[in-house]
């Protein structure tokens, strides 16, 4: 054999043992999606937004290499959320019970694996109807149902009451993997979060050789706000280090550590996608579910930020959004373009080349395009129907990245009045605010009825509209 020939054999036979889970995945595949969901914490707890109090780098690295959305707005509180960003719709189409995903409803697991991607979910469920002990609220495959091949998940089949089993999600938390429960017991001393991302991160280095899909609801940033691994010190970790301080000073200081943690285990998710070399092959997306709870206050841009989770301000719904393509998505810019929750179920359905059929909602618009840095088709408004059956008020809005009209005909221009304390009478909002009620209105009058009575966990009338006609693009 010449030279050159023996050179080619011995690459040849190098190639043949090469383990598998050596050899990377060409770039021009179906990109990994890997989607990060905080529970609790809105705008204002995020360096890249104008946190004071908070420090968010990794999160912040993430949106100087990728899309900072301004105006993305979520429901104001978890399972609403929940539901219209797992099942890409409405909340007045499918939404009948807090803590309830019904089982008949397709989710974006459903979509990516029928596009031929691995599914995983992890961190929090409550998602079995156990409030309301519904059919089902026992069944420790709903998670698999729903679309995803593994999980590894808080509160599936058991509550917060250690005596039934359950417990806290953050010290020696219960949990349930693949069906299986995971006990206090078992998981005595270990950290929730830290659990959680190591399933994470397991998941995408087995399954480096395909296309993936990651749907992270964390645990953090949650009450009871409790210390983190990096401020519990040589405390007992058991269940009884879920309690809060009873001051409001140490509530607030354990809530700062949490923020911090969290930010900390998504730059551990980031360092885990560079190191099996597919951080150009995926797209990273982090948002969160509803504002921050009522209890925490923030400094914000020179103002003081009082949490709005449960209320329909923009404390309650307007929520951080970032993310991240390498080599795709255009570097450090930040978008005015509105985003609706109905959104990501359509974006993720253009990331794995699928064109939504009957059986998916066409309530979201896709922001591809934006991650790869072109115009995209950008939404005229975002809106809001908000029934939680949790006590809270209910109502509709719709609104634009200033403008803000509710369905029994309040107004506000939010930028310069957060709170919502100065109704904008007909007439006073100038031309731009005048013609953008206008629009407004005529939009909302094509929305189905607003809830006008608090629900409750005993209400027995829970109307859904799943027909309803195409409100984002009525042509089709």
């Amino acid at each position: 054999m010449t030279r050159l020939a023996v050179i080619i054999f011995i690459l040849a036979v190098q190639l043949a043992v090469m383990p598998a889970s050596s050899a990377q995945r060409p770039s021009r595949d179906k990109p990994n999606v890997i989607l990060i969901m905080a529970d609790d914490v809105s705008w204002e707890a995020f360096g890249c937004y104008g946190a004071q109090d908070y420090e968010t780098p990794n999160i912040d690295a993430l949106a100087a290499a990728g899309v900072q959305f301004k105006h993305c707005y979520s429901t104001p509180i978890c399972t609403t959320t929940r539901v219209k960003l797992m099942t890409g719709q409405y909340n007045f189409r499918n939404y009948t019970h807090f803590g309830y995903l019904k089982p008949d409803q397709k989710t974006f697991g459903h979509l990516m694996q029928s596009a031929g991607y691995k599914t995983a979910i992890a961190g929090k469920w409550q998602l079995n109807g156990l409030y309301n002990q519904l059919p089902g609220h026992d069944d420790h495959s709903r998670p698999m149902k729903a679309g995803f091949d593994e999980s590894l998940l808080w509160q599936v089949t058991t509550g917060k009451s250690v005596k039934g089993g359950g417990g806290e999600r953050f010290w020696s938390p219960p949990l349930e993997h693949n069906g299986h429960v995971v006990t206090v017991e078992e998981n005595l001393g270990r950290y929730g979060p830290d659990l959680l991302c190591d399933f994470v991160c397991d998941f995408i280095e087995r399954n480096r050789q395909q296309p993936f899909f990651v749907y992270y609801p964390m645990v953090l940033v949650h009450d009871p706000f409790v210390a983190t691994p990096d401020t519990i010190g040589d405390a007992p970790r058991t269940q009884a280090a879920n309690r809060a301080p009873k001051s409001k000073e140490g509530r607030k200081a354990n809530f700062v550590a949490m923020v911090k943690y969290m930010d900390t285990i998504v730059g551990r998710i980031v360092a885990q996608v560079k190191a099996i070399d597919q951080l150009e092959n995926t797209i990273i997306m982090f948002t969160a579910d509803n504002g921050t709870n009522t209890s925490i206050t923030s400094r914000w841009n020179g103002q003081m930020i009082k949490g709005g989770k449960g209320g329909m301000t923009d404390m309650g719904t307007h929520v951080p959004f970032v993310a991240s393509w390498n080599g795709t998505a255009p570097q450090g810019v930040v978008l005015d373009d509105l985003v609706d929750f109905t959104d990501f179920y359509a974006t993720l359905a253009a990331a794995a080349g699928v064109a939504r059929g009957g059986d998916d909602p066409f309530d979201g618009r896709s922001l591809l395009p934006q991650l790869r840095g072109e115009e995209g088709d950008p939404r005229e408004w975002v809106f809001c129907h908000y029934q939680p059956y949790w006590n809270k008020k209910p109502g509709q809005f719709a609104r634009t990245d200033a403008f803000k009209l509710y369905r029994d005909g309040r107004y506000f221009h939010v930028p310069d009045d957060l709170v919502e304390a100065s109704n904008l009478a007909a007439g006073s909002a100038g031309p731009v605010g005048e013609e953008t009620r206008q629009q407004l209105n005529q939009f909302l009058q094509h929305c189905p009825p607003a809830a006008t009575e608090v629900g409750k966990r005993e209400t027995k009338d829970r109307p859904v509209y799943p027909k309803w006609k195409n409100l984002v693009d009525p042509n089709d």
